[in-house]
């Protein structure tokens, strides 16, 4: 039996459920339509809720269009890597079915290494938390099999995962920002 590669999963329209440095969640690559309206659909999620995009260094804005400001990337080195994630916008047309009409997208850059080198192989990642609209995240691999049963191609293991989701700040292009959603870590 061969072990199979998340990786290859991933790149080839695939979804996985990973732990990530906050929650498990249910991963997918954001350039693959098919495989994010698959995850809306297993999720049972609200159609105009873009999900948070797990990218592994600044540079990968680019991959979405988005292109920072001075002050915007200074504050973001300080930042990042954390369970932080930062509401961008976005002009461009051809990520509609991430954003959601909403014009803007979410991303976080991860502090686990091991989730980082997964995204040196897979490029960028949606990753909402891994449970149904309106129940609460899956804190173990188990859980999260309950949740998806075989909707989910690779479950990876990585033991009990339980705090809180990333907290979620905007930021405008003079590099101030907005608390969203309080979470695990702390903005000043």
């Amino acid at each position: 039996m061969t072990k199979k590669d998340p990786a290859e999963i991933i790149k080839n329209d695939g979804i996985t459920v990973l732990p990530t440095d906050t929650l498990y969640g249910i991963c997918a690559s954001p350039f693959s339509k098919k495989a994010v309206e698959k995850i809306y659909t297993i999720k049972g999620r609200d159609e105009n809720k873009p999900f948070i995009i797990l990218i592994d260094s600044i540079q990968q804005l680019k991959k979405f269009g988005i292109t920072v400001t001075k002050e915007q990337k200074t504050f973001l080195q300080t930042i990042w890597p954390n369970p932080l994630t930062v509401v961008l916008p976005i002009s461009s047309k051809k990520f509609a079915y991430l954003h959601r009409g909403t014009n803007a997208l979410a991303f976080r850059i991860p502090k686990k290494k091991a989730l980082l080198e997964l995204l040196k192989k897979t490029g960028p990642l949606v990753a909402p938390s891994a449970n149904p609209q309106g129940e609460k995240p899956a804190t173990t691999v188990r859980e999260a099999k309950a949740y998806f049963g075989n909707t989910v191609d690779f479950n990876m293991a990585g033991g009990r995962k339980v705090g809180k989701p990333s907290t979620i700040i905007e930021l405008d292009a003079k590099g101030k920002h907005l608390v969203l959603r309080p979470g695990a870590f702390k903005v000043k």
